[in-house]
Order: structure tokens, then sequence, then C-alpha cells
């Protein structure tokens, strides 16, 4: 028997699989860790802590859980979070904890500096991207700046999965997908590492090597193999960000197929028939050679469920506290009975691009109860992501299929009024594991077990989110009321800092 072992590391959890070569999975497991915030506007992870012994847990719980040989897994591959900030020193070991994607917006003076310095346009020509939140190179300028004691002992600056890869294999190295989102420091153009437009960043020998996602970066040490239970010499891939591993698992290989990931954020992507140039949107080649992907995402998506819960329903069992808020809310009317929430809890990524962006309930009266307020909570998630499906549309990426996937998607509300306030169709698989099971499939690729086709028939498809018609005014006067909120308010939002 040939198997293949996929682990992704979210924002809170953790997963992963065992799939056989015919994606039937044998084992899967999950395990939490916590998002850090040590101060507003910062997002952070422990590289040894949460990303490393996430990945040991999960793979001596698959090995025992399914009892089988680990020399008959034929490669593993790995996804996380992306794109972070972990500067290593010359053993890989972290020098603190990571920076995390675009929910942390400590470098907002850095981006208006380099695009004050260099010209927003010409990064967006040169790298493919605008610089935002969710930038790397911006992020290493304020390590250079802010923590220069650290920076002078910085070997190579590393991202979630190209910690995992270091820690598997002892290789530096990361994938083209990964890499596009290092703006000013990577040309898209060329497809290389560039210090072109910004010398005085970092020397570009301190960045990872770049493969494609399906290139083997190295196999198990001696060393890895005694931490993981995996047996030493088994290929790993390069990896990915989760998202894009996410995107796999649900069979996007077509220019105008959209994934839609309801995850602690929402993130979206778009295969594209050739290069995307929006400041709204952010790009990066797909995990292979020749194609092209856009992106987006939202700031705070399951993030905001499990803030509420929390905050608003401590008195609750958190294991039934979701089950139960869930109930209040499906007894609130489409519309949250005239309530409208905007979901920037850390300020925003696609497309207004706002650090400092605030979250906002408009609307209360007394007659709102606690399930009104999560209803439009949900709501709120689900108009931001229409904004972004519109920019798409707006930018010329007319969307064909859209393929929904993650925990999210069984939160019925959430996911009917994304289909309802959108008018769009969403398409599910019957496996909804997401990344880690990306992971799975994209290893099997690697090792010639699976053509890129062999998806539909590892993951089919199980049934359809439609819209509803009878919603269609409510939420167009919401929604419509949704967008002047920010625009009328973004001044004041600034002026709180």
């Amino acid at each position: 028997m040939k198997y293949y072992l996929g682990i992704d590391i979210g924002t809170f959890e953790s997963k992963g699989v065992l799939a056989d070569a015919r994606g039937r999975i044998v084992a899967g497991a999950a395990t939490p860790h916590k998002m850090l915030v040590p101060q507003s506007g910062w997002a952070e992870h422990r590289a040894i802590e949460d990303w490393w012994r996430d990945f040991t847990i999960l793979s001596r719980k698959l090995l025992g859980d399914s009892g089988i040989d680990p020399r008959t897994i034929r490669c593993v591959a790995a996804s996380a979070i992306g794109p972070c900030m972990l500067p290593v020193d010359g053993d890989g070991t972290p020098l603190m904890n990571a920076v995390l994607y675009g929910v942390d917006t400590r470098a907002a003076q850095e981006i208006d500096e380099l695009n004050g310095a260099i010209g927003a346009d010409t990064i967006l020509k040169t790298c493919g991207n605008a610089l935002t939140s969710q930038s790397v190179g911006p992020k290493i300028l304020w390590l250079k700046r802010h923590r220069p004691e650290i920076f002078a002992r910085t070997h190579k600056i590393l991202t979630s999965t190209s910690f995992l890869v270091y820690r598997l294999t002892g290789k530096f190295a990361i994938d083209h997908y990964t890499a596009a989102n290092a703006a000013p420091l990577y040309s898209a153009e060329e497809r290389v590492w560039s210090n072109a437009l910004a010398p005085d960043i970092v020397a570009l020998d301190r960045l990872p090597d770049i493969l494609w996602s399906t290139e083997i970066a190295g196999h198990v040490t001696a060393r890895a193999a005694a931490e993981t239970g995996l047996a030493e010499g088994t290929p790993v891939t390069c990896g990915t960000v989760d998202a894009a591993a996410e995107a796999i698992s649900v069979g996007i290989a077509q220019p105008a197929d959209m994934m839609l990931m309801y995850g602690s954020t929402i993130f979206v992507i778009s295969l594209t028939p050739g290069r995307v140039s929006d400041a709204r949107l952010w790009y990066a080649p797909w995990l292979f050679p020749g194609e092209h992907a856009a992106m987006a995402g939202l700031a705070t998506s399951g993030t905001l469920t499990h803030w509420f819960r929390e905050q608003f329903a401590r008195e609750l069992d958190p294991a039934e506290a979701m089950v139960k808020l869930a109930a209040e809310a499906e007894a609130s009317p489409p519309g949250a009975k005239g309530l409208v929430m905007l979901p920037y809890f850390s300020g925003e990524r696609t497309p207004i691009h706002d650090p400092q962006a605030k979250g906002m309930v408009f609307g209360l009266n007394l007659t709102h109860q606690r399930g009104d307020v999560y209803r439009a909570l949900l709501e709120g998630i689900a108009m931001g992501t229409h904004h972004i499906i519109k920019t798409f549309d707006d930018a010329g990426c007319a969307i064909r299929k859209i393929f929904a996937v993650g925990g999210g998607t069984k939160n019925r509300i959430w996911a009917q009024a994304t289909s309802d306030i959108s008018g769009k169709a969403q398409i599910l698989r019957e496996k909804t594991l997401g990344a880690s099971y990306g992971d799975a499939f994209l290893a099997a690729v690697a090792v010639g077990d699976a053509k890129r086709s062999d998806i539909e028939r590892w993951n089919e498809v199980s049934s359809e989110i439609l819209p509803q018609s009878d919603t269609a005014e409510t939420y167009r006067r919401q929604y419509d009321i949704f967008r002047q909120l920010y625009d009328r308010n973004r001044d004041l939002m600034a002026r709180l800092g």
C-alpha cells in the first residue's frame, strides 16, 4: 500500500490526514493552539511550541491511529498560514515569535515609506502586488528597524511552511506562490528574488531557495524521524500556503474557478488566464509553472465567531456554545432586524487594504437580542465576501464556479447568507478537511502517483448551496448600507488610531 501524509498549521488549529492512493482517508487528527496578540494590530505564533509541536503531535497520532508502517508513506507535504515572517539563526532556531500574515498590521509605517520611496505603481508592476499588511518585505524592514539585535543574528527569514520544511529536511526552501507575497523583494516577471527596488531591506542570501510546490525540497532527517515517527529518507515537498492547498483539495484547476475558504479568515483564490495586476487583489504564480492566480482575503472571519462566543456566551458550555448561538441566530430573520456589522476587527485586508478600519455594529435598538447580533456578524462577514467577489468581477476576473470549503461551511446561516448576498451558487465536495487533504494529494502528485485531474476521483462533488431569491431585496439594502458605513466613517476610524 502507498500512503501520503498531509499536515496543515492553521491560525488556531492544526490538522493532519493520511490518505491512500485512492484518496481515502485512513486517519485524521487535529490539535489546537493559540494566536498571540501582544498588542493591538499584532498577531504572532511560536514556531517551535505551536507549529513544530503540532506537526510532531499530529504525525505520531496519525501513525499510531492508522497502524501503518511509516516506510509505506511515499511522501510528506505540509502547508501553513502564510505569509509569515520568522527570523532564524544558522541552526534554524527561531529568534522571536513569528509575525503573522495580513492580520498583523505592525508594518504600516514601513509600507507607507516604501510606497513613497519606490512608488506604488512601480511596486505593483514589478512584484505583481501592492504593498499591504499581507506583504512580508515591510515586516522584514520593521524587524531591521525595531529589533536590530535580532536582525543582526538572522541567518534566514522563513515563513511558516518553510520553517516546517527546514525542521523536516534541514533545507531552506519556499514555494513561488508564497514567495510572491514578499513584495518588494520578488520579481513576478522573472519569478526570482530581487532587491532592485529595495536594496537596503535584506540581503537576498538570507531568503530561502524558491521551488515549485510539488518539487521535493529534501528528505526526512534522522532527527526529524525521531521526533515525528516518520521514516528517515521520506521525501518532503516544498509545500505551500494553507489556502492554496485548500484550493487544490476542492479541485480548482481551470481559469475562472474560485475557491472560497471559510476559516479563521475568509480567503479566496481564483485561477486566471494570465497575470492580474490590480492593487485591490493579490497576485501569485500558481503552484505549477505557467499558471496564475489572483487572491483576496478578509482579516477576521471565523476569528470573529470565536471572539463573540468568548465575550458574549461565557455562560454556555464551550462544547455546545456554537450550536446554541447558531440556533439563536436562526431565529433572527435575514437582515438581523436591521442590524449591519462591519467585520473589520483587525483592520481589513482586501479589497480596502486599511489597517485602521474598525469593527462596527450599526442599527441597535432595545428589541435586539444576542441572536440578532450574532446573525449580523455572520451576515457582515458574508457582505465582506461579496465585496471581494464584486472586486474580482470589476478586475475582469469573471468567476465560473465557486468551490466552498472549510469549517465555516457547516455554519448554515453563514454559508447561505454568502450565496444569498452574492447571488452565487457554492459547490461543496464530499471531503471538507481542506488544506491537509490538499497536502496529501499534492504529495501524491509530487512523486508521480497521481495526476492533477485525479482530485475529481479523490474528492467528488456532494452538494450545492443555491441563492434564495426571497432575501435578495433585504440584502441589497443591507449591503448598500454596509458599504456606506465604511466610506462615511473611514476618517473617524483612522482618528481612533
